[in-house]
């Protein structure tokens, strides 16, 4: 019975925003609506597809091939220095819903998803003779807990949980792990609205940074629950030692380095239920000590209400980000380029955007490249892995990760068909046909 009154105010919701809410924003310098109210967020069904005789799109001369199928919740991944590939499947969360809302969006959410339980491990894939073709496949660590952000520092591999940064030692060429884990630092688990800990190392390897995101939306759990949330943290690869390195950051859920700079960067899920077109997701650098805004404000001054007591001078210290990637496109995985990408991807930022469920139409279900220039976003972002969405509105695959392969090819874990995606520039191997190459929806 509750399942058909959810399915009845679910229909409610999306039949009362079946048309486009206008264009996504998306550059340096985007038009931000400002924030809207309404009883329910716009919310959108993309129901899970089969490809049948289809395959993602990607750009002309690219080649994309399934290289590992049947995962569970692969969502990040690692290339280690002999070219294997490490994945981390894991699905955590469990925040409990506060609101009638909070329901409804829960529901509208598990339509979208598999059913498959997270591996709680790491899986390796390996090619072993170079012809694109992983014909290896063995679980490096099990008994994890919601594995996610991923790094290799000095023969040691890092890995962020859903509760605590692990350390296993490394060796070039394992296919499993010498022993159990090593704690360097806890993080923040109690309620986990968002579960996921992004993770990075610095150039020298001296400290990681751990995306954590908040324990809400708006602050509707109150502001006790967000203590040390919403954030990068800074932590000592040695001793463990841990600081907010930025904050007011929603949901960074990806964080890499800037190739040849000190610079930080991420991707961050903003706020839901202000409206179809607002707040952006973004791409930004991530300076030390910066706020960015969440909860009291987004897009650097543009106050959201909800969050009370307002806080005018923290709203004045926001920093605007460098690059919206468009509202509720839910960018989870972000990769530096290479020339080795081809010319036309040579200099930018592949993006993995997760896609949104509170849309309609649905934005999101992609791979984007935001072009570069001296350092900095320039341009339009464009697709670089299409075609997630098919013509019915459903979907066929939710990117999450990408990696790149300094050769010319970039991997994508993909978390709704549990597939990871190899993606070729012209003149490198793709990997050649094998069985199960083909990804089913599970």
């Amino acid at each position: 019975m509750r399942s058909i009154l959810l399915l009845g105010i679910a229909a409610l919701a999306v039949a009362a925003c079946d048309s486009d809410p206008g264009p996504l924003r998306r550059g340096t310098n985007p038009d931000v609506p400002l924030p809207q109210s309404g009883l329910l967020p716009d919310m959108t069904i993309p129901r899970p597809a089969n490809w049948g005789a289809d395959s993602p799109v990607v750009p002309p001369g690219y080649t994309i091939q399934a290289i590992a199928t049947g995962l569970m919740f692969p969502r990040q991944t690692l290339l280690l220095p002999n070219g294997d590939i490490l994945v981390a499947e894991g699905a955590g969360g469990g925040a409990p819903p506060l609101r009638p809302k909070d329901f409804i969006a829960s529901f509208i959410k598990a339509l979208g998803r598999s059913g498959v339980p997270g591996g709680n491990r790491l899986t390796l894939l390996r090619d072993a003779d170079g012809d694109g073709t992983y014909e290896t496949r063995v679980v490096f660590a099990a008994n994890l807990n919601a594995p996610y952000g991923l790094a290799l520092v000095d023969g040691n591999l890092y890995v962020a949980n859903q509760d605590a940064l692990l350390r296993l030692a490394y060796v070039d060429g394992q296919t499993q792990a010498s022993g159990p884990p090593e704690l360097v630092s806890r993080l923040p688990s109690a309620i986990n609205h968002h579960w996921t800990k992004a993770l990075t190392a610095s150039p020298d390897g001296r400290f990681l940074y751990v995306g954590i995101g908040s324990n809400s939306n708006a602050t509707e759990r109150g502001m006790p629950a967000e203590e040390n949330r919403a954030m990068v943290w800074q932590i000592d690869a040695q001793t463990g030692a841990s600081r907010p390195y930025a904050t007011g950051l929603r949901n960074p859920t990806a964080l890499t380095f800037r190739p040849g700079s000190n610079e930080l960067w991420a991707v961050v899920n903003e706020r839901d239920e202000i409206g179809p077109n607002t707040a952006p997701d973004y791409l930004t650098s991530v300076r030390e000590g910066g706020f960015y805004g969440w909860p009291f404000s987004f897009w650097g001054q543009i106050v959201d209400r909800r969050a009370q007591p307002e806080n005018p001078e923290r709203v004045a210290a926001s920093i605007v980000p460098d690059y919206s990637l468009g509202s509720h496109v839910a960018p989870l995985g972000v990769a530096f380029s290479t020339p080795a990408m081809g010319p036309a991807f040579a200099e930018g930022v592949f993006v993995g955007e997760h896609g949104s469920w509170n849309r309609t139409p649905p934005s999101g279900y992609r791979v984007v490249f935001v072009p570069f220039r001296d350092g900095r976003p320039a341009g339009e972002a464009v697709d670089f892995v299409s075609g997630f969405l098919n013509s019915d509105g459903n979907t066929r695959g939710r990117p999450v990760g990408v990696t790149l392969d300094p050769r010319g090819a970039l991997i994508i874990a993909d978390d709704l068909t549990h597939t990871i995606w190899r993606v070729t520039a012209p003149g490198l191997r793709p990997a050649t046909a094998a069985a199960g190459a083909t990804p089913a929806t599970q």
